[in-house]
């Protein structure tokens, strides 16, 4: 069922709110960076009960790869669901090929999405792949946001974040924006909020958990994994937990199900 995060709880959903497997078509798909592509499929029957943060498994045509592909949403409308992702392997490569007017096998939506209840000034932050999760996310939130985007070094999906917040950015080589990391960028602009939203590689998070315990402040952080299921049966992506969790009865939480998305004190990173 569809989840989302309420503080360190998670909400679930009604019966209307349900993962479904459906065929979608492409309407259209580029590239936008180096092995980065925007797909966007019609996906009604998934698009209209989807939150920020969820994400659903995309199934490659070739049958000697039977497991799905996991791939955050971008941006979602009634109809449409938005996917930005990074070719990571062959069944990516082969999504990648698809043209307007192909049809690919989804399941979704799956994990549970980001609370939109907190008040207060926001940090959204993303970190390379993490960062196109953020875009709904800024779309739907309320309140003012100061979006914060980590680089490696190309710059993908800068513009669309504009009209949602005030946007600074980060590079590890300082081509553009504060040299370094998106805390970097924190400390450089003298920046404050009250909420954190992030979704990045590992390293990233740690450290925004800990600038979120330092300031006394909640964060939501959505933790990438490789995945295999993708609904939380096969337990191919636990991540350590503060709490014993009730599947398991060890410290474990399915990021695929129980996340991705997560109050960052309740995880190990």
């Amino acid at each position: 069922r569809n989840m989302i995060r309420k503080g360190s709880e998670t909400i679930q959903l009604g019966e209307e709110y349900m993962k479904k497997k459906i065929r979608a078509r492409v309407i259209s798909q580029r590239e936008i960076g180096k092995d980065i592509f925007d797909l966007v499929l019609d996906a009604p029957e998934i698009a209209h009960q989807t939150v920020p943060g969820q994400f659903v498994s995309v199934y490659c045509q070739d049958g000697s790869r039977i497991l799905p592909r996991p791939i955050s949403l971008c941006e979602i409308t009634d109809r449409t669901l938005r996917l930005v992702y990074r070719i990571a392997g062959a069944g990516t490569r082969e999504i990648s090929g698809c043209k307007a007017g192909d049809t690919l096998e989804i399941l979704g939506p799956l994990g549970n999405g980001f609370s939109l209840e907190e008040k207060g000034r926001a940090f959204l932050i993303g970190g390379g792949i993490g960062i196109p999760p953020m875009l709904e996310l800024a779309k739907r939130l309320p309140g003012a946001k100061q979006v914060l985007l980590g680089y490696r070094d190309e710059r993908f999906l800068m513009e669309d974040f504009l009209p949602y917040g005030e946007v600074f950015t980060a590079t590890e080589d300082g081509s553009f924006g504060t040299k370094g990391t998106v805390m970097d960028a924190i400390r450089e602009n003298h920046l404050e909020a009250d909420v954190i939203y992030a979704c990045g590689p590992k390293p990233m998070l740690k450290a925004i958990k800990a600038y979120a315990a330092e300031h006394g402040i909640p964060a939501y952080i959505s933790m990438e994994e490789r995945m295999a299921c993708g609904v939380g049966a096969c337990l191919a992506c636990v991540c350590t937990s503060t709490e014993v969790d009730e599947h398991t009865n060890q410290k474990n939480k399915r990021i695929c199900k129980d996340g991705p998305v997560f109050e960052a004190q309740e995880v190990v990173l």
